[in-house]
């Protein structure tokens, strides 16, 4: 299956009213041992509109980033086991053969990884491995490749941008290796937009400059966007909606200043309560949640996050109470303002 051919599936499938990426009941399991299993991710549901941006947010080990990475089947096939329905462009992801998997990623759906290392072979030139990529998905010749280089290097805003395509990945700063890694991911006109937390390991000034780029790319070019954080400031600036996810299930979701300003789920509260501003101009100490993490292996009955929920009852630990039911009374208030 071409590129192309693709494209064109991806076109068909997506009418105005129809989800971009349609995701039902997916569960990842991690084999560990003989007889040890890691459900990282279990249940999950997505539903996002063409050009809408979801931030999935939650704790280190919420299952985030697993989630992400089975939207285009990089999890490790060898050790895991993925269930359930993944549709991204109208394609059914897990039934793409090896090749056409390889013209899906870059063609309908990309990725921004964390750590450009991950992206970016250290023993070629940066240009060329954008230019690589272009060749392989559109074809062309090498100077066109290498003029759809050097314009994407202008439009993530790389100082000096004809210099550094012939720069190899350690001669680029911190924050020019991540900018060179969202051109690499824009390479080939993705319709999806994939971003595992690719702000955490800047600075704050680097980090906000990369969240404008990415925020006007996205709607330059009209793009559907995940975007993985644990920072609910990054996911203001950045996301139409946010679904909050623990123990590898999404706990709530919602618009972003619906989910801020009526938190139901008292995870979605904890996690609110602990990155206010609020309290910091107000001279209080910050809430923190208490414990840590369950262990996936051996998930306790009922809900998970019962164990560090000061609001729990004795049924949170029989059953996982609907999220109606969770919180009658509301005793917290928060503001978009307060995470700006």
């Amino acid at each position: 299956m071409t590129t192309s051919t693709i494209t064109a599936k991806s076109m068909a499938g997506t009418a105005a009213n129809t989800p971009i990426v349609d995701v039902n009941d997916l569960t990842v399991a991690f084999r560990t041992g003989k007889s040890s299993t890691v459900r990282a991710v279990n249940g999950v549901d997505l539903q996002l509109g063409r050009g809408e941006v979801l931030a999935l947010l939650g704790e280190s080990g919420s299952g985030k980033s697993v989630t992400l990475r089975a939207l285009i089947r990089l999890n490790p096939a060898h050790i895991s086991t993925v269930t359930g329905r993944i549709v991204v462009g109208g394609i059914d992801v897990n039934t793409l053969a090896p090749q056409a998997l390889q013209d899906f990623r870059g063609g309908v759906a990309s990725m921004i990884f964390q750590d450009p290392g991950l992206a970016l072979d250290p023993v070629y030139r940066v240009g060329d491995q954008i230019t690589e990529t272009v060749l392989r998905h559109k074809g062309g010749t090498r100077a066109d490749a290498r003029k759809r280089a050097l314009e994407l290097f202008e439009r993530v805003r790389i100082p000096s941008p004809e210099r550094r395509l012939d720069a190899y990945p350690h001669e680029l700063s911190g924050g020019m290796r991540q900018r060179a890694m969202i051109a690499l991911a824009l390479s080939c006109d993705p319709e999806v937009l994939l971003a595992d937390e690719p702000t955490t390991a800047l600075d704050a000034t680097v980090q906000i400059q990369i969240l404008l780029i990415l925020r006007e790319l996205q709607r330059d070019l009209g793009l559907t966007v995940i975007f993985v954080t644990h920072d609910i400031g990054v996911a203001v600036q950045v996301a139409d909606r946010i679904a909050v996810m623990y123990a590898g299930r999404i706990v709530e979701t919602g618009p972003v200043e619906e989910v801020i300003a009526r938190a139901r789920h008292p995870y979605t509260l904890g996690l609110l309560s602990t990155r206010s501003h609020g309290g910091r101009l107000e001279g209080k100490r910050l809430a923190t949640i208490p414990g840590n993490p369950p262990d996936l292996s051996s998930l306790p009955p009922g809900c998970p996050f019962a164990p560090r929920c000061g609001y729990a009852e004795p049924r949170c630990r029989e059953t996982d109470p609907p999220i109606a039911a969770r919180w009658p009374e509301r005793t917290y208030q928060f503001t978009l303002r307060q995470y700006c």
